[in-house]
């Protein structure tokens, strides 16, 4: 099993969303980022664990835990005139982009906030969220580093 590191501005789409949505589960679009793309595509697997991180937000962090329900296929969006995330070079034939789908597993008692997760740097090393200029919206996350944050949730930062 993997883990990873999802972003999504909450007035988008929230943890609380992906709540509600059927099943709890809802396909992972839009990401139009080569390299996240291809975590999608040929990394992640069904069973993986991902944290659902709010971004662009007042107290941006980590505000839950969501699993990958189906591996990567094509982001019909990307083929959609309509749609916000309408690629006119993606092609059905030879899709450019892929998504995920993922459900929901819970909630955080807490957000932990990019602040507190940068507080913690030096435990954290080469965690991709925490170097300087990485604004990628999928990453992936080492099992000592999603340990450590996952232990941050039951104890409060000063």
């Amino acid at each position: 099993m993997r883990y990873w590191l999802m972003k999504s501005e909450p007035d988008e789409f929230s943890i609380q969303d992906l709540q509600q949505r059927k099943n709890q589960t809802e396909g992972w679009d839009g990401v139009r980022n080569y390299q996240a793309r291809n975590f999608m595509r040929d990394d992640m697997s069904e069973g993986d664990l991902a944290f659902f991180y709010h971004s662009n937000t007042k107290v941006p962090g980590v505000v839950g835990i969501m699993r990958i329900s189906r591996a990567g296929y094509p982001d019909d969006t990307a083929f959609d005139p309509k749609d916000a995330h309408y690629d006119p070079k993606s092609d059905p034939a030879k899709p450019r982009w892929y998504r995920v789908d993922v459900t929901f597993e819970r909630e955080l008692e807490r957000v932990i906030s990019l602040a507190e997760i940068k507080d913690h740097a030096d435990e954290l090393g080469d965690f991709p969220l925490v170097r300087k200029g990485n604004r990628l919206s999928v990453m992936p996350v080492d099992k000592e580093h999603w340990d450590f944050i996952l232990g941050l949730e039951h104890n409060a930062p000063e």
